[in-house]
């Protein structure tokens, strides 16, 4: 599988936090993985829209930047954390996908006070959360980058 589908945070909290959230949120379960590198947290639970199971893995957000120049903002700059949305098993990008928007807006549907990015393939922004505001759905293949910060500037958080 090529893509990667991820689900970025913007919180204080620790990622420890981050993942007891996810936990109670979510119905899941932590996994011990002794191969994790330190901060990182292996999530598991039942799938929502297959049956099988859902792994989510719970890290700091590496991809952002603290101060970009204009020309290398992204969407994601402000969000401290990463939690990659995998289906156990499955090599089907669409049904990954599908998962990693139901896990979304299961979040969303909480309104919690976390600002939430989802993201596909690392390049593109599929939906925005922010508190107060509710969820906006872009159009496809909308850039994460400074090329679309019209299109996404009003749905992220621009500064933590």
């Amino acid at each position: 599988m090529s893509n990667s589908d991820t689900i970025f945070l913007a919180t204080d909290a620790s990622l420890d936090a981050i993942a007891g959230w996810l936990v109670d949120t979510l119905r899941l379960e932590r996994l011990d993985d002794p191969s994790l590198p330190e901060n990182a947290h292996f999530l598991r639970g039942r799938a929502r829209t297959v049956d099988g199971r859902v792994l989510l893995l719970v890290e700091p957000n590496i991809y952002g930047e603290t101060d970009p120049d204009p020309d290398d903002v992204s969407a994601i700059d402000h969000y401290t954390a990463a939690v990659d949305v995998r289906i156990a098993g499955s090599r089907e990008e669409l049904a990954q996908a599908k998962e990693a928007r139901a896990v979304f807006d299961e979040l969303a549907a909480g309104q919690p006070p976390v600002a939430l990015v989802l993201a596909t393939a690392m390049s593109w922004i599929v939906a925005a959360y922010l508190p107060g505001a509710g969820v906006h759905t872009f159009p496809p293949e909308t850039s994460l980058d400074s090329d679309a910060i019209e299109v996404w500037r009003e749905w992220v958080v621009a500064r933590t």
